[in-house]
């Protein structure tokens, strides 16, 4: 069976992801898959809108699958994981400016690389189930597939806090924070996306919404502005010491299981992309990160403490957050000067 189904149905063209005993993680070949789909539909005439959806009630999709990235990572084989990222990525910008209507339907888990397919669209469609997450810092990573533009464009200071907590949103707090548009009870879904692949009409889904209801982090908005508008990690972590709340003790206690070099540069990157606002620059910040994250950083020991061995007791270079230096965090940002992101072909 395919993990993939890819066709034109009515006036859509329809992706269903269908690997639901893996929470439809994303491999390399469905990235592939998926943006020469999104090359061809871009000038097709039949097609009015694209419909991303997923096969089961778990996930819409938890991430990329990254069990071939760290084994050929402990090989000292790179480049699979390099060229992983970067294509990836460069399907991420084509579905962003993609110039028809994107619609996905983003039930259970949306995570990581899920994101990077579900929350670049122009109509994302949440139901009850839904949790969205970008918990990348846990492995060692930081928020890619440009979710640092979604991030950065967040309300306030919520972006670094999603970022470094990967706090898990449901669907009010996913609509405020910019990750979902739409909210639309799951037991409605099958007959919107039979009605929108047959008329290509996007108009239908404002008329199928529904109020959210109300927000966590919303109500949290001040105490996340408040806390988390330093300069750095270390800034964010001072201001959170020292005042003894509910909140920030919570936020305290998700900020010390990450890797904290990670979580540190998830910072600066989001700082990075606020002012230019593009998916682009966005995805070349992210790159010069997981391009080093595997033969400089933590990636491969984030992945065996949480995937491979599970004893979630990961041996980060950096024991607190406090041992990170402003030098290291440059370091793993600075420019690939040698293999930069590509988008000569996507116009």
């Amino acid at each position: 069976m395919p993990d993939i189904h890819i066709r034109k149905t009515g006036r859509a063209g329809h992706i269903t992801l269908d690997r639901p005993d893996a929470l439809n993680a994303l491999s390399y070949q469905m990235c592939l898959d998926i943006d020469a789909a999104l090359v061809g539909w871009a000038q097709d005439p039949d097609v009015a809108l694209v419909v991303f959806d997923a096969v089961g009630d778990k996930a819409f999709c938890a991430g990329g699958d990254i069990a071939e990235m760290y084994a050929t990572g402990m090989a000292g084989d790179f480049d699979y994981g390099r060229t992983f990222w970067a294509d990836e990525y460069r399907m991420n910008a084509r579905l962003f400016e993609f110039p028809r209507p994107v619609v996905s339907f983003l039930q259970g888990y949306t995570m990581g690389g899920g994101v990077g397919v579900g929350c670049h669209g122009s109509h994302r469609i949440v139901c009850e189930s839904s949790k969205i997450a970008m918990p990348e810092c846990g492995i060692g990573l930081v928020p890619d597939v440009g979710g640092s533009l979604i991030l950065a464009r967040a309300p306030g200071r919520i972006g670094e806090y999603l970022g470094t907590t990967a706090t898990r949103m449901g669907p009010a707090d996913a609509i405020h924070a910019g990750f979902a548009d739409y909210f639309i009870p799951l037991a409605q879904w099958e007959d919107l996306k039979a009605r929108l692949l047959e008329t290509g009409d996007v108009s239908l889904i404002d008329g199928a919404a529904q109020d959210p209801g109300p927000s966590e982090l919303a109500e949290q908005q001040a105490d996340i502005d408040y806390h988390f508008g330093g300069e750095t990690l270390r800034d964010i972590v001072n201001s959170l010491t020292f005042s003894e709340t509910p909140f920030t003790e919570a936020a305290l206690k998700a900020l010390s299981k990450p890797s904290p070099l990670a979580m540190s540069a998830a910072i600066e990157i989001i700082h990075r992309v606020r002012g230019p606002d593009r998916i682009r620059y966005a995805l070349e910040q992210e790159y010069r990160y997981t391009w080093r994250s595997a033969e400089q950083g933590e990636f491969l020991e984030g992945i065996r403490a949480a995937i491979i061995d599970k004893d979630r007791s990961p041996n980060w270079h950096h024991k607190s957050i406090a041992d990170v230096s402003l030098s290291a965090v440059t370091q793993m940002l600075l420019p690939i000067r040698n293999s930069p992101l590509k988008w000569e072909d996507i116009t």
